[in-house]
């Protein structure tokens, strides 16, 4: 059931939690964590969805905030959701307008659940530092998606320098099957790596972040190659006598060739929202491997991708050329032919 309230105040959504808690018979004894969503309305409905499938594993509350700035009076309006058909969550979306745009922090503080851990999640445009952010202070975890921005890779380049402990982002999230399945592949007898190249969509942030983390993890050059996509399609690594490749170039079985090994299938499904969330809510502490991939990022990490995209699309332009101008050739020849 849900209650709507308008120019409301943060006491007055707490008191319309109890009371449809109360009217439901539950509790606030399992819930585990607050997850704070920050979003705008392009994004909220999407985020909101995930966050209330993810929590049928993570029971808690979801406080969903959208900022509505603009030059009215401060205005708080207020969704509550108890229960229903997701579930014995609850699901509450704050819509701040107004100059309370900008006190979100102030909104969400007597909303959280008592001593439980907080997680900040902004689905969309996050602040370049999310510690800083008055939110992201409250909160033990931050999840950010570099995926979801404009431009892709320079916000992975904000998230490296941005960085603090408990900070994630979801184009690492999307690695985890590929890393497991690479972590299989090297727990067989190999011959000594000589380089790696990691071939990704343009513009994905995760291709970068897992030549960082192969780099890191196997002190070898590791290369980026933009592909067709979906997202990252395949790995290779050259050894001293022959290739270990896994690709994956349909986004959901990958094939495994190894030297000397017949060939195997392997499920590498890409994985949706939902599952993505529910798997950062399973741990709260810092993730110190994502933390060293992304110290061992490098700027031609980021920017193979936009120079190989311009070399292409030069070479393109130039096919083209070539091949309107033999037209054209070809058209001259054949009229010279028949005025003769």
């Amino acid at each position: 059931m849900s209650v709507v309230l308008e120019n409301t105040t943060a006491g007055q959504v707490s008191v319309a939690i109890s009371a449809e808690r109360f009217a439901q018979g539950s509790s606030t004894v399992g819930r585990v964590l607050t997850l704070v969503i920050l979003t705008d309305e392009s994004a909220q409905a999407d985020a909101v969805h995930a966050a209330v499938r993810a929590a049928r594993e993570h029971p808690c509350r979801i406080l969903a905030v959208i900022p509505r700035p603009g030059r009215g009076h401060p205005q708080l309006d207020a969704r509550v959701t108890v229960g229903g058909a997701d579930g014995l969550g609850e699901v509450v979306e704050l819509r701040l307008r107004g100059p309370l745009a900008g006190h979100a922090q102030s909104v969400v503080l007597p909303l959280l659940v008592p001593d439980a851990p907080v997680v900040a999640w902004w689905p969309s445009k996050a602040p370049d530092v999310p510690s800083e952010d008055p939110v992201g202070r409250l909160a033990q975890r931050r999840i950010t998606d570099a995926a979801a921005h404009t431009r892709p890779l320079a916000a992975l380049a904000v998230r490296k320098d941005g960085y603090r402990a408990g900070d994630t982002d979801l184009a690492w999230t999307r690695l985890t099957n590929w890393r497991a399945l690479l972590a299989a592949a090297f727990d067989l007898p190999y011959d000594p790596i000589r380089s790696v190249s990691v071939h990704v969509q343009r513009s994905n942030p995760s291709g970068p972040l897992l030549a960082a983390w192969l780099r890191q993890a196997l002190d070898v050059p590791v290369e980026v190659v933009p592909s067709r996509g979906p997202a990252v399609t395949a790995v290779r690594i050259t050894t001293k006598h022959g290739e270990i490749s896994i690709n994956r170039p349909d986004g959901r079985v990958a094939k495994i060739v190894r030297p000397g090994m017949p060939d195997r299938q392997a499920a590498l499904l890409r994985r949706s929202l939902e599952q993505l969330i529910a798997e950062e809510l399973r741990r709260l502490d810092p993730d110190e491997i994502y933390a060293e991939a992304l110290h061992h990022l490098t700027d031609a990490d980021l920017t193979t991708a936009r120079r190989v995209r311009s070399a292409g699309s030069n070479g393109r332009k130039s096919a083209a050329k070539r091949a309107t101008g033999t037209a054209r050739a070809a058209g001259s020849a054949r009229s010279t032919r028949t005025r003769t």
